[in-house]
């Protein structure tokens, strides 16, 4: 990033950067205790979980707000513009990733009192896993202006789509074995799902790195792999 004639300008486009890590961080430690609450069964685990969403939400207040001044007082061009949407796009994108693993903390609170089967929990907790890697990988590509990292991250979203699917057929094995597995399975398919969706979050996040460094949009099809919506559940 070349330096500005007013420094000021620098300054802000610096302080943009910390709070897009600061809401990352948040983001990563949210997700982290949302799922660990959900392991657990722990109702006051995933009310602390639930209740730190905020702490992002108003971090992504401040951006837009930053933003908006910014705009307005410097009428930015080019780089320096492509550097500020893109913000924008990726502190929404943050927010809207804290809202998923809030939703994950809220399904703790609904499943507190259930015995979880442990292969269902193992699945969960390695697409938790490879969604933390992903989310921390993207930042780092942000931070360093790392479009091959961002690339990188952007193609190993099937293996989020591929957990999902595998997990979505065992859940419903589950609840078709016995109904009375419905009101569990119900809530960790909904995990899942959150899960599945904070992948493509951090996949919007990486074609907007990709876009801030190279100054154009990744225009091959985005890899998706989940393929739930044409599951059937045949009657013998």
């Amino acid at each position: 990033m070349s330096e500005h004639i007013v420094k000021s300008f620098d300054q802000e486009l610096q302080t943009l950067d910390k709070k897009i890590a600061q809401m990352g961080g948040l983001a990563e430690q949210l997700l982290a205790q949302s799922f660990d609450a959900l392991e657990r069964r722990d109702p006051k685990l995933g009310e602390g979980a639930v209740a730190g969403d905020r702490a992002i939400d108003v971090l992504e207040r401040e951006v837009q707000e930053q933003t908006i001044l910014m705009i307005a007082r410097r009428q930015p061009v080019s780089n320096d513009l492509r550097q500020i949407m893109t913000v924008l796009k990726i502190a929404g994108d943050l927010e809207r990733i804290g809202d998923l693993a809030k939703n994950i903390a809220k399904r703790a609170l609904a499943v507190s009192g259930e015995n979880h089967p442990k292969s269902l929990m193992t699945g969960l907790k390695h697409m938790t896993e490879l969604a933390l890697r992903q989310l921390k990988d993207v930042l780092d590509a942000y931070a360093e202006r790392d479009a091959d990292k961002a690339l990188g991250v952007w193609r190993r979203d099937e293996q989020i789509d591929a957990m999902y699917n595998s997990l979505f057929r065992e859940l419903l094995t589950y609840m078709m074995e016995d109904p009375r597995n419905i009101g569990l399975c119900t809530h960790l398919l909904f995990g899942a799902k959150n899960i599945e969706r904070i992948g493509d979050h951090t996949t919007n996040i990486a074609e907007n790195v990709y876009y801030l460094v190279h100054g154009k949009a990744l225009m091959d099809d985005r890899p998706k792999g989940d393929d739930t919506s044409s599951t059937l559940i045949r009657k013998e």
